[in-house]
């Protein structure tokens, strides 16, 4: 391990991959954020980043949901390129990343969030941003109207009652898949706060995508809701067949739930393998297990 660059086997077919950034930088002025990020995620697998305060794990995250466009390089979501960009007008001069001109000729891909999310990858975020005013049943509905087919018109004039009640009743069942069914018509807001992780998480699924990303899923949680969050997301893993990428400080949660992991300091990736080769990593050691509950 160690290095910038992903330690692959020789068998492992990136292109096979649900999720992949290939050279991802993003610099602000002359701070580069993340720096030349290769990772990967596979279907149906369980990988946590980690790394301290400041590391670039939620700006990963915004470059992978559109939220920030990277500096340079490419994201790849079930083989197919997603997201490109290379430096471009003062960044010319100001870029000191790698490989700018790998993509220099190539087009710039910029989806906004709303488009990444129709593609099938959904986020939660490290401070939960659930729909205050509304209800539970509100949160997941106004999610699964992310999928309809309908339009102002058929509104107007009443054409898409089907789909509406379909949706409704797909946001109950959603509601009792989680365990949350008998809150359903209660402030969002009003939950405890691991009732409200497993809403915004289930927000998250009314969306219907492949690739989960939680950001600090288990911030702020009891060890009794940190050990039913694990098991929770294994469940959404071996029921539902969802491929999951996970921010987290919590390690037991991490070293339990996760085949993989990628560590980065100052946005650059120092380690990556099994939760038993991060372990008995000194680098990662020293530098990064046992860190507080806050990131940058």
């Amino acid at each position: 391990m160690g290095g910038n660059h992903l330690n692959v086997n020789k068998q492992h077919d990136l292109n096979d991959s649900v999720l992949r950034l290939e050279n991802a930088t993003i610099q602000f002025g002359g701070v580069i954020a993340v720096n030349d990020l290769d990772m990967y995620v596979d279907d149906g697998e369980i990988v946590s980043l980690i790394g301290p305060n400041g590391a670039g794990k939620t700006t990963a995250f915004n470059i992978i949901t559109g939220v920030y466009a990277p500096t340079n390089g490419a994201v790849y979501f079930k083989g197919k390129k997603i997201i490109q960009n290379h430096p471009q007008g003062k960044m010319k001069k100001m870029y000191s990343g790698k490989d700018a001109e790998k993509y220099i000729n190539l087009p710039v891909l910029e989806p906004t969030p709303d488009k990444i999310t129709q593609m099938g990858i959904a986020r939660t975020f490290q401070n939960i941003r659930l729909f205050k005013s509304r209800t539970v049943f509100e949160n997941i509905l106004t999610a699964k109207h992310l999928r309809r087919t309908s339009n102002y018109f058929t509104s107007t004039f009443g054409l898409n009652k089907d789909e509406e009640a379909q949706m409704r009743e797909a946001s109950l069942e959603l509601l009792r898949v989680v365990g949350l069914e008998d809150v359903k018509d209660e402030l969002a807001t009003s939950l405890p706060y691991g009732k409200q992780r497993r809403l915004e998480i289930a927000r998250a699924m009314a969306t219907d995508p492949e690739l989960l990303l939680l950001d600090e899923p288990a911030a702020g949680m009891n060890p009794q809701e940190t050990l039913e969050l694990a098991e929770f997301i294994r469940e959404l893993r071996d029921k539902y067949h969802y491929t999951i990428l996970i921010i987290e400080h919590h390690m037991d949660l991490v070293m339990n739930i996760s085949e993989r992991i990628y560590v980065l300091e100052f946005g650059r990736l120092i380690a990556e393998g099994t939760p038993t080769e991060i372990q008995n990593n000194e680098d990662v050691i020293n530098a990064y297990l046992g860190v507080g509950e806050e990131d940058a």
